[in-house]
């Protein structure tokens, strides 16, 4: 029998038909992303960012601000890329933030305690 690649022919076709509507299938509106960004914006304002992490804060909300705006524009993928850059730096404000209050109870906390070693230095009660 004579080999041909004939008979490939037809299954290679379709699964190269598959795969091209495949890659032109979207992906789903990114309403989660928008939705996990605005999240991550009211934990981090919860955390007092606007205090301690005003600058990351600020980026978050213009970032979050710019997604809804691709999104309401039809671009999707844009909303999807800011939306993540916004759930990034609202992250960021909230640990800047929490670490902040951290280091200022951490440094109250030794006050605290030095002041209680000179009391009992000096023997004043």
């Amino acid at each position: 029998m004579n080999s041909s690649f004939a008979h490939f022919r037809w299954p290679a076709l379709a699964l190269v038909l598959v795969l091209a509507l495949a890659s032109c299938a979207s992906m789903p509106p990114p309403t989660a992303e928008l939705g996990a960004a605005q999240q991550a914006v009211v934990r981090a304002e919860g955390a007092d960012a606007d205090q301690y992490a005003s600058a990351e804060i600020a980026t978050a909300r213009e970032a979050l601000l710019r997604a809804q705006s691709a999104m309401a524009s039809g671009r999707e993928d844009d909303a999807r890329r800011l939306a993540l850059a916004a759930s990034a730096d609202a992250d960021l404000a909230y640990v800047l933030s929490r670490d902040a209050v951290a280091q200022a109870e951490l440094a109250q906390r030794r006050a605290e305690v030095e002041t209680l070693q000179r009391r009992l230095q000096g023997g004043v009660q």
